[in-house]
Formats: C-alpha cells, structure tokens, sequence
C-alpha cells in the first residue's frame, strides 16, 4: 500500500489546555480537526497550574481596568456556563475544587487599600466576607486583616484535561518527531508522518514552549516567544482543610496565592505561588523553601500544618514576545510569516484558553475557512493515543 494522504481542516499540535479547548470547539463547529501530542496531554505549563479560573484581579490591585481586563473579567462565568453543558464546550464531569477563592489582607493600611480598590473595581465580582464565611485557615481570633470573597473558580487541572480528551479521544493522536517532521512546501505547511501525509487546511500550534521549536521548523521567526520562568513551592502536610487564597500585601500583586490539592493517597498539598514564585526562577531550592516556611508562618503564624515535605518546581510560562518582557494582556494567535496556513497560539493564562479559541475561530470566519473536509482517521490509528500527564504532587515528593 502506497503513501496515504490526509486532508484535513485543522490539524493542532499542542495537547495542553489550549490546544485540547480549541480541538473540542472546532469539532463542535463542524470542523475536522485532529491534534498530535509527543509527551503526555497536560505536560508541563498545563500540569503545572495552580486551576484557578480568575476575572482578573491582579489588574484591579494594579488599578488598570482596561479592555483585556473586561474579557478576562467575563471568563469565570464562560468556564462556568461549560461546567454546566451549556458552552461552547462541554466541561460537565470536570471536578471543581473550589467554587470561591479568597483575598485575605495582613493588618496593614497598605493592604486594606488595595484589598478595597479590587472591590471596587471588580465591579460586584469581589464582596466582604463576614467572619462565619471566611476560610478555616483564617478562622483565628489572631488573625486580624481582611477577607473578600471572589467569584473565581478552582478546577483539578488533571480532571479538566481528562475530560476535555475524553470527548475527542478519536482525534487525539500521540506523534513521535523522531519518525515525524513538519513540512513547508511552496509556502504551506503539512505534517510528514511514518505513513501519512497529512494536509490540513490550517495548521495551528499550541505547543506552549514548543512553539519556538515548531516556528522555527517552517523556516519562520514570526510569531516570536518569550519564556518567563518561575519557580513554585508544594508543601504536603497533615492540615485537612482545604485553602484558596490570594495574600495581598503592600505591592499590587498577590504576595502569596494558595491553592489545596490532594495526592494519588489523599495526603493534602499546598500549592504556592504569587510573589513568592515570580522572582524565585533562579533562587537555590533551598532557599526558596525556607522564604516559603517564613511566609507562611508570617501570615498564618496560628497554623499548624504537622509534619511537613517540601519540593519546587520550575516552570517556563511561554508567551507572545512582548516589548520589555512584559505580561501579555490576553490570549494571542498570529499567522506565521512566510507560511500561509500555519499559526501560532499562546493562551497567556489558564482562564483565557476560551478566548484563544474564539480568536481562532474569528480568524478562520474572517478568511472564510469553513468546515471542508471529512477525513478517515484510520489512517493515524497506528500511532495511538497519548495518556494524561501526572501531577506534579505525585512525582516530586518520595
């Protein structure tokens, strides 16, 4: 049997967040999309966050309200719309750690005027939570700050990915580069497998780090990446109650966010970020968890967590480049220069994997790239489905 040749709408390469979201919502529009994974689904930056699904606080504390901000504002009610089948995709299934997340302030003027400007700015999305609703971690008669309730949601990342591979696992492909390669010919792109060709209409990468790899291969420099890296600290202990919280001190961003996630045994882990992972990318290990031991008994000096372990994790958060490295505001997908049916796409958060999928969406309409072909997938059956990466809080600790 000869060579066999694929046509296809949309082929992804990307199997994190945004590129399983985009393959689910191209589907469900009626186009033939398929999406190729080298390593497990939810590989590193996706397996790596925290599930928070937020409106945008951290623009209020820095007192922006611009219109990136209004589209992240409306993203907790999209997730939440698909959590109930009634999205553009379909969530129901997907465990949802925490309905809330908390803002908590130290009893510092500086604190209570920020906590009070996001309030006011998030436009009824952040309410003053009375003593009696206040998480049990700051159910202190020592503890003397402030608690805004936010109307943000935590999901369990590895339950999210599994379900949005499950409603497309016949679409989902595991791809071996080492008998695979990209091709560009006369300005297109395809994708050359063991025995498939494969020609889609669009080509678009969501391969998070792997992008600058990908854009590359297709002899192109634009879209270009920027990696912003952090290191994050995971603490398991013996607290039982659950934690979702963001601590604002003095500065605009959170000085430490805590998210609760459970293990494979059901031993609790805190999962720490904000200010105490974005400047720690190059700190020793050791380090970083000793500035996380003294935060935390800095600001919940009433805690007692038992015994303890402690790990962190580095993590590159790979974006559109941007002038000064700075934080992109929102969801980004560009044409790549030079290849005509190739783009590039980077969610930038978590909560704006919707978005990016609506501006691709966008894209193809503007173009008029309508649902064309309708392709026989048996001839990529061979190379088999990847699995679903596994947490980090059961891979860094003995």
């Amino acid at each position: 049997m000869g060579r066999q040749t694929l046509h296809i709408d949309i082929a992804i390469i990307g199997g994190g967040i945004a590129g399983l979201w985009t393959l689910n919502q191209l589907r469900n529009r009626g186009y033939s999309a398929v999406l190729f994974e080298q390593e497990a689904l939810g590989s590193y930056q996706t397996i790596g966050s925290q599930g928070m699904i937020h409106g945008g606080v951290k623009y209020a504390l820095a007192g922006a309200w611009s219109g990136a901000a209004q589209t992240i504002s409306a993203m907790p009610a999209t997730w939440r719309r698909c959590l109930a089948g009634d999205g553009k995709v379909d969530l129901r299934g997907c465990r949802v750690l925490s309905e809330d997340f908390f803002i908590w302030s130290a009893a510092t003027v500086q604190s209570r005027l920020s906590t009070l400007l996001a309030s006011r700015l998030l436009r009824g999305q952040v309410t003053k939570a009375a003593p009696a609703e206040y998480p049990a971690a700051l159910r202190s008669p020592d503890f003397h700050g402030q608690v805004y309730r936010l109307a943000d949601l935590v999901l369990d990342v590895p339950s999210l990915v599994d379900t949005l591979a499950s409603r497309q696992r016949d679409a989902i492909f595991a791809i071996d580069w080492a008998h695979a390669e990209l091709l560009r010919e006369d300005g297109r792109a395809a994708l050359a497998l063991a025995d498939c060709t494969v020609r889609p209409e669009q080509l678009v990468l969501c391969a998070g780090a792997g992008n600058a790899a990908l854009v590359a291969g297709l002899g192109s420099n634009r879209p270009a990446m920027q990696r912003r890296p952090l290191q994050q600290v995971l603490v398991r202990h013996e607290y039982p109650e659950p934690f979702y919280g963001h601590c604002i001190g003095a500065r605009a961003s959170p000085r430490l966010t805590i998210s609760s996630h459970r293990d494979h045994r059901g031993r609790p882990v805190w999962y720490l970020g904000g200010d105490l992972s974005t400047g720690a990318a190059g700190e020793a290990p050791g380090q970083l968890v000793d500035r996380a031991r003294r935060e935390l008994a800095e600001l919940l000096p009433w805690l007692d967590l038992g015994s303890t372990e402690w790990a962190t994790l580095e993590l590159d958060r790979a974006e559109p480049r941007q002038s000064a490295q700075r934080k992109p505001d929102g969801a980004f997908v560009g044409k790549l220069d030079g290849v005509g049916n190739a783009r590039a796409a980077w969610p930038a958060k978590l909560t704006l994997c919707p978005d990016l999928a609506d501006e691709l969406e966008r894209q193809l309409l503007a173009e008029h790239i309508l649902p064309r072909h309708r392709p026989d997938l048996s001839a990529l059956a061979a190379l088999g489905h990847p699995p679903v990466a596994t947490p980090y809080w059961d891979t860094l600790f003995r």
